[in-house]
C-alpha cells in the first residue's frame, strides 16, 4: 500500500518519474485523488517552501520539486474537478513596467500553482492598467508584483493607486517582492504583504485568502 508520506518525500526529492509512479500506484490501490493532492503533494510543496525560507534548500531543488509536482498533478487532473486543482484562489502576477527580470517571478508562480492557486502570469514590463484589467477579468484574489530594479519600484505604488481608483482595492490583496523590495516599502505603499522568496510568498498567499 502506497503511503502518502512516500509521495511527499519523493516530491521533496524532486524525482518526477518516481512521484508520478507512486501517485499512479496509489490511485490503482483506490486512494482518493483529492487526498493524494492535498495530503501528499501539496503538503510536500509546503515543506519545500518552508525549507527554502529557512535556507535549507535552494532554487535548483525547488525547481525540481515544482516540476515533479506538475508531473504528478497531470496524473491526477483528469480525476479531479477544476476547483480541486486550483481551489486556493486566483492570483495575477507580473514584473512591473520597466523591468524585464522574471526568474524570481517565475519561481513564485510555480510555487503558488503547486499550492493550488490559479495563476495568470502577465510576464514582464506590466503596467498598472494591465494589472488592474487582469484582476477584473480573472476576478483575482491577489495581485503579485515583482521588481528587481529600484527605479521600477514606484510602479508598485502606482498599481495600488490604480486599484484604489478602480474601486477594486478592498477586494484584491497585493503582495510585492524582489531584491530591492522590503517589508518597510510594502508598508509605505500600502501593500498587504511582502515576500522575500517563493516559499514565503506561497505561505503569505494562503494566509491572505484564508
Amino acid at each position: 500500500m502506497i503511503e502518502l508520506q512516500q509521495i511527499t518525500q519523493t516530491l521533496i526529492a524532486g524525482d518526477a518519474d518516481q512521484v508520478t509512479s507512486l501517485v499512479q500506484k496509489a490511485l490503482d490501490e483506490g486512494a482518493d485523488p483529492k487526498t493524494i493532492l492535498d495530503n501528499g503533494l501539496v503538503r510536500g510543496m509546503d515543506i519545500v517552501g518552508d525549507r527554502m525560507q529557512e535556507g535549507d534548500i535552494f532554487i535548483p531543488e525547488v525547481l525540481m520539486a515544482a516540476k515533479a509536482m506538475t508531473a504528478a498533478v497531470s496524473v491526477l487532473k483528469p480525476l479531479l474537478a477544476d476547483a480541486d486543482c486550483s481551489g486556493a484562489g486566483r492570483v495575477v502576477i507580473g514584473t512591473v513596467k520597466g523591468d524585464l527580470h522574471d526568474i524570481g517571478k517565475n519561481l513564485v508562480s510555480m510555487m503558488l500553482e503547486s499550492a493550488g492557486f490559479q495563476i495568470t502570469d502577465l510576464g514582464t514590463d506590466v503596467s498598472p492598467e494591465h494589472f488592474v484589467q487582469a484582476a477584473v477579468e480573472q476576478n483575482a484574489h491577489i495581485i503579485g508584483m515583482s521588481a528587481l530594479l529600484t527605479t521600477t519600484m514606484p510602479v508598485m505604488k502606482n498599481t495600488i493607486d490604480a486599484l484604489v481608483a478602480s474601486g477594486l482595492r478592498d477586494r484584491v490583496k497585493v503582495v510585492i517582492g524582489g531584491a530591492p523590495v522590503t517589508q518597510k516599502y510594502a508598508d509605505e505603499i500600502g501593500a498587504d504583504g511582502y515576500a522575500a522568496d517563493a516559499g514565503s510568498a506561497s505561505k503569505l498567499a494562503k494566509e491572505l485568502v484564508a
